[in-house]
Order: C-alpha cells, then structure tokens, then sequence
C-alpha cells in the first residue's frame, strides 16, 4: 500500500478506535468501516480470491498495535474481523486448502459470518513438544476417525465456531517424527465431540471466546477434510505460527502503550506526602523504563516483520526474530502494565480499569503458542548455528600471551 493511503487508513482507523471501541469496551460491536480483514497479506489475499488489506506486514503491525490498545486486546481486531485463532486458520486455509475447502469454510470465515478454533494442545502431554500430540486420526474406508482429548482451546466456545483445525498423528509410532502429524477440518457439529469445559485463567473463563477442553470420541470426517495431505502437520504448523505469534505481540505492544499512558496521567493527577507522583524520582524513572523497554519491543517486532516481507518465515534469521519477539514483548508487557497497576493502587487491579486484564492477557501469552523457554531455546540455537556458520567474528580467539617469560626475574 502507498504510504499516503496507508496515513489515511491508520487515521481513519484511530478515529474508529475512539468513537466506536473505547466508548464501548464494555459493549459488543459487529461491524467496522472499511477496515475489514486487514490481516489478510497480499499473496494470502490473492490466493483466497479476496482484496484483504493490502497491507505488508510491517504496515500491519502498526495497524495491528492501534487495535491492540483496546480493551480486551482483541475487542477491536474482532470487529475488524482480524482475531486469533481465525486469522491464523483463514491464513491455512488461503494457502494449503482446496477450492472445496476454501468456499466451505475460508469464505464465511472472511466474511465473518462464522468463527473458528484450533486444536493443538492436550492434557496429557507437554505439547510445547508437538512430537508429543497423542490424539489419533484413523483412516476407516472413506472417513477419518479421531479419538482423543485436548484443551485450551481458544475460540470453541464461542456459539458461531463451526469449523476447528486440528492437529493429530496419523503416522505409527515408527513414523518419521515430523511426518507422523496432520492437520483436519473437524466441523463442530460433527458427532462424538464434547465441550467437556472452559478453561479458565486467574478466574476468568474469556467469554464470549472461551479455551475449551474437549473430548473426540470416534468423531469421522471425510478423507477430503486433511488439510495439504496426510503428514503436512508439522510445515502448516510453522507456516502459521509466524504470522499468529507476531500478530498476538503487535497487539500487546498496543496494550502496554495504553498502560503506560494510565500510569503517566495517574502520576500527573495525584499526590502523596506532600508531592506530586510525577515528580517522584522513582516514578519517573519507571516511566522511561517503560517507554525504553516498549520501543526496543517494537524495533524487534517491526524488523521480524520486515523480513517476513522481505524473504518469508522461514528464513533462519527470521525465524530467530520470531522467537525473539514471542518471548520478548508479552514479558515487556507485563512488566509495564504490573509497574502501572503499581501505581494505581488498589484501583489498578478492580473493575474500574482496564489493567487487570491486560495483565492477564500478557500473562497468558507467555505459554499460549509455546512459553517463553520454548522461544528463548529456539532463539538460541539459531544463533549458536549462525555464530558457527556465518558470524566473521566467531573465529576470533583468545589473546595468546607469551608465558615463558617470568613477571619478574629471580634475584
């Protein structure tokens, strides 16, 4: 997009920020104004058969963070009909469905005439480890029977979900590890699944969305439903997670500009022992940690994304900033909006502020789509090969000093 339209858009999207989500964050709202399917990059739009946004990755970002400064982080990105996990699904379904496949399920989804879920997690296993996924997926004649249980399930309670993609092994156990997983279409209203319960964090069950557990019990789907073939789990996998890590994290750098915004206007309106909080030493300081800590977030969010643009996901030094920036900015995030709550007092954690959940929206995206450790080992072991196999500097060594002369001669 050229960048004088793109002004106009971000404009354009500020003002429906301001006069249709913030004045309603405690309200549901099912339409935007032109600002439809933005997450939607070109190639994935011209292969869904759509115009999308028309945006890079970059410029989404920014489009992206705008959204993310409401209340709950994905109250605006609904409305614009860009939230996980659709986004994410319709991104699977552009790029690896069949046309049957794309006008059952991506056309309703891309005019948000329904929703969607994905189905990875499980209970039973530390599926961080996706070689661990137990949830069997049989061919029986013309159908494939699932069995099995996962949870947190993002977006399975929510009534219009009626297509899940779910992810389960195919391959016997002495399959080749990353060609035992597939990846299925299971309609919702599909016999033998059970809503067993919403998950819920610090309390909270995340209506309308919900994080599902959920029981497959001989659930048969047709063998058209595999999604790109038998044992493709582990590439749509990756293909996926890119652009869905780094949406969630554009968003909550989004979130923690509007908490350091609550902090500064809390420590300008209030004081205590006889001075104002903005003139506290500490207080200011904690300000410009916060700005510091949200731009450094955002360079590395912006330079992943620049070279998503530039050379895909699966470059290594891309996929290096992808971990970087999933384990980096909801941990950033959280640091902002707990110093903001901090300074709020009792009200920065009560009904009256958004604080609260923006805390538990950042806390929980440091295990959603893998935790923190998972990204920080995969950051590093990218850059251990990168060191080895193309840093000029690795070769450097220690300086060798000439130890057979003494410090000082013997008397």
């Amino acid at each position: 997009m050229e960048a004088s339209q793109f002004e106009a858009l971000k404009e354009n999207l500020w003002d429906f920020m301001k006069t249709e989500i913030y004045p309603n964050e405690l309200r549901h709202i099912k339409e935007a104004r032109g600002l439809w399917n933005l997450f939607l990059p070109v190639d994935s739009a011209q292969l869904a058969g759509r115009k999308g946004g028309g945006l890079t990755n970059l410029q989404y970002a920014d489009c992206c963070e705008i959204m993310g400064t409401s209340n709950h982080a994905e109250f605006a990105a609904e409305a614009c009909n860009c939230a996980s996990p659709d986004t994410g699904n319709m991104e699977v379904l552009a790029r690896f469905g069949t046309e049957e496949q794309k006008k059952l399920w991506l056309e309703p989804l891309l005019d948000a005439k329904i929703r969607s879920c994905y189905a990875m997690t499980e209970p039973a296993v530390a599926s961080s480890d996706a070689t661990n996924i137990r949830t069997m997926i049989t061919r029986d004649g013309d159908h494939w029977v699932i069995n099995g249980r996962k949870h947190w399930i993002t977006g399975a309670g929510n009534v219009d979900c009626k297509i899940m993609i779910l992810m389960g092994r195919t391959g016997p156990k002495d399959a080749a590890t990353y060609r035992s997983q597939s990846q299925i279409l299971v309609p919702m209203d599909t016999p033998g699944i059970t809503l067993v319960r919403p998950m819920e964090t610090f309390g909270d069950d995340d209506c309308p969305k919900g994080h599902m557990e959920i029981l497959f019990e001989d659930v048969r789907v047709p063998l058209s439903n595999m999604i790109w073939g038998e044992g493709r789990g582990f590439e749509i996998a990756q293909l996926r997670l890119g652009p869905g890590r780094i949406h969630h994290c554009m968003r909550m750098i989004g979130q923690a500009e509007r908490a350091l915004s609550h902090m500064c206007r809390r420590a300008s309106s209030r004081k205590a022992f006889g001075q104002q909080l903005s003139e506290m030493g500490s207080v200011v300081q904690q300000i410009a940690e916060c700005r510091a800590e949200i731009d450094q977030a955002r360079l590395l969010v912006r330079e992943a994304a620049d070279r998503m643009d530039r050379l895909g996901n699966t470059d290594h030094y891309t996929r290096k900033l992808l971990s970087l920036v999933k384990a980096v900015v909801p941990s950033m995030t959280q640091r902002v909006v707990d110093r903001a709550m901090q300074l709020h007092g009792g009200l920065g954690g009560s009904q009256d502020s958004f604080l609260p959940a923006a805390f538990v929206g950042c806390r929980n995206l440091r295990w959603a789509d893998g935790p923190d450790e998972v990204h920080w080992r995969t950051a590093g072991r990218l850059e251990l090969s990168f060191q080895r196999k193309e840093s000029p500097l690795y070769q450097i060594e220690l300086y060798q000093h000439d130890k057979t002369v003494p410090f000082r001669a013997k008397l």
